[in-house]
């Protein structure tokens, strides 16, 4: 796969988030945190509902990535981010990022974020694929 170069805009991965998607990424992960999958009780936190866990964010980052970069990116990627706000079932969410430096024989730095459909930014970071 050719190292795309610096400046290079990833194809976006958009996704719609559901509590039904939100449910069953807990369920396959284990998680039953009343947080992510009990509307009652998670409307009575500082979140006022249910919001979909971190890593669900993260698998659609790495979900643009894999497009990208394909096994260089699955072998010996790495992300690093920050979470910023939550994603809650209504919400449309963007997985976007960009070549930031291209490096021959190194590894590839990308910006990378998660946004909402209002533009509000939920994961940001940096994420590396060998060259």
């Amino acid at each position: 796969m050719t190292t795309p170069a610096a400046g290079t805009e990833l194809a976006p991965v958009v996704v719609a988030v559901t509590q039904e998607k939100i449910d069953r990424y807990a369920e396959a992960g284990g998680d039953g945190n009343p947080l992510h999958t009990d509307p009652q009780f998670a409307g009575q936190t500082q979140f006022g509902g249910t919001i979909a866990h971190g890593m669900l964010l993260l698998a659609y980052l790495s979900r643009m990535l894999t497009a990208a970069f394909g096994q260089a990116w699955l072998s010996n990627g790495r992300l690093k981010v920050r979470f910023r706000a939550p994603a809650r079932p209504g919400d449309t969410v963007s997985a976007v990022g960009h070549v930031v430096r291209a490096a021959e024989g190194g590894r590839t730095v990308c910006a990378v974020e998660c946004r909402n459909q209002a533009g509000e930014t939920l994961v940001s970071g940096e994420a590396e694929v060998p060259a």
